[in-house]
């Protein structure tokens, strides 16, 4: 991030961000965890459904998970977050095998009513201020949250098949990525992201970024496209897309297959309609909000990839159909993206 200043031509400013540290600004482990319970669509934005179940969960080891969701294809996540790279190093077991270790624990849950009899329904009870259970109990509304996010992802039969590991760090010490990079190498689901506070004048700014697994330089190339792209095909053809790389909400309005207006749906859940307003915000029930949020505010989920869920009412096509449709037809002719650096 470089600040800069325009006045006919562009000269740098200043004023320039200033990396800081948590630690100085006296915040602890415990509150970055809260932030990221809260807003855990920061680390994916707008591309991924979760769900999370648990927070500060023990195993019978004494070993104690930050984090713990489901993710759109039934996986348990596994989420630690560490404050600064000495709390890291200064540990007597290493950040990644903690995890490790708090991951195989996990894969012993069997079934539904295990996950929530075990950590879920203790997550709701200490934030009984965020769900409406009515009558029903802890273990009943756990029950019913985790079985109606499961069968709407269709992945109720593939419930805790692999268990996916997320560590977050302000930094990483060489171990910790050497040790995560051989484990991305050998088909372990780890991922590391840094998350660091940044000052610009007295504003403060989160820079957030993935460190690993890399990118790989193929996922920039535009494939030659084969012509003649038949429905039998075009599901495989989709796939092959890189999901950081598909074109994004900006995109979607320039091309405009969605202007301020048009009504919007989350698949599934009836009373959600909501009406286009920028490529940012929707307006729901007189509310502006952002999409993530609509889709948040819906299900009651934590995170939602809103390309998947939200349907454009008069195409009756979801946000994904729509921008994959458009996004084939340019390879297909051969057209220049525009601006976005997404495709």
């Amino acid at each position: 991030m470089i600040p800069i200043k325009i006045d006919k031509e562009i000269t740098l400013n200043g004023n320039e961000f200033e990396t800081c540290n948590f630690k100085e600004l006296k915040i602890n482990e415990n509150s970055i965890e809260e932030f990221l319970r809260k807003n855990i669509e920061v680390i994916f934005e707008d591309e991924e459904t979760l769900l999370i179940v648990g927070q500060q969960v023990n195993n019978v080891e004494k070993g104690r998970s930050d984090l713990v969701a489901l993710d759109q294809d039934g996986n348990i996540v596994l989420i630690e977050i560490k404050r600064d790279v000495k709390d890291i190093t200064t540990r007597k077991e290493p950040f990644e095998f903690q995890a490790i270790r708090y991951a195989a624990s996990f894969a012993k849950i069997k079934n539904v009513s295990e996950l929530v009899t075990k950590f879920y329904a203790s997550y709701i009870s200490n934030y009984k201020n965020e769900y409406k259970f009515k009558e029903l109990t802890e273990i009943e509304f756990g029950i019913r949250n985790v079985e109606n996010f499961l069968k709407s992802n269709n992945s109720y039969n593939t419930f805790n098949q692999k268990q996916r590991i997320i560590l977050i760090a302000s930094d990483f010490d060489p171990q910790t990525l050497s040790a995560a990079a051989w484990l991305i190498s050998n088909q372990v689901d780890i991922s590391c992201f840094q998350i660091k506070p940044v000052k610009f004048n007295n504003d403060l700014f989160i820079d957030l970024k993935k460190i690993l697994p890399p990118t790989i330089i193929d996922d920039f190339y535009v494939d030659i496209q084969e012509k003649n792209v038949t429905t039998k095909n075009y599901d495989t053809v989709i796939k092959s897309i890189k999901k950081t790389y598909k074109p994004r909400m900006p995109q979607i309005f320039e091309w405009k297959l969605l202007k301020n207006g048009d009504k919007l749906k989350i698949k599934n859940f009836e009373n959600s309609e909501a009406t286009a307003i920028d490529a940012e915000t929707v307006d729901y029930n007189g509310k502006k909000m952002k999409y993530n949020s609509w889709g948040k505010t819906v299900t009651g989920w934590s995170s939602i990839c809103i390309y998947e869920w939200a349907i454009k009412i008069s195409e009756n096509k979801t946000l994904e159909d729509l921008r994959m449709k458009k996004y084939l037809e340019i390879k297909e002719n051969k057209i220049a993206p525009t601006s976005d650096n997404t495709l």
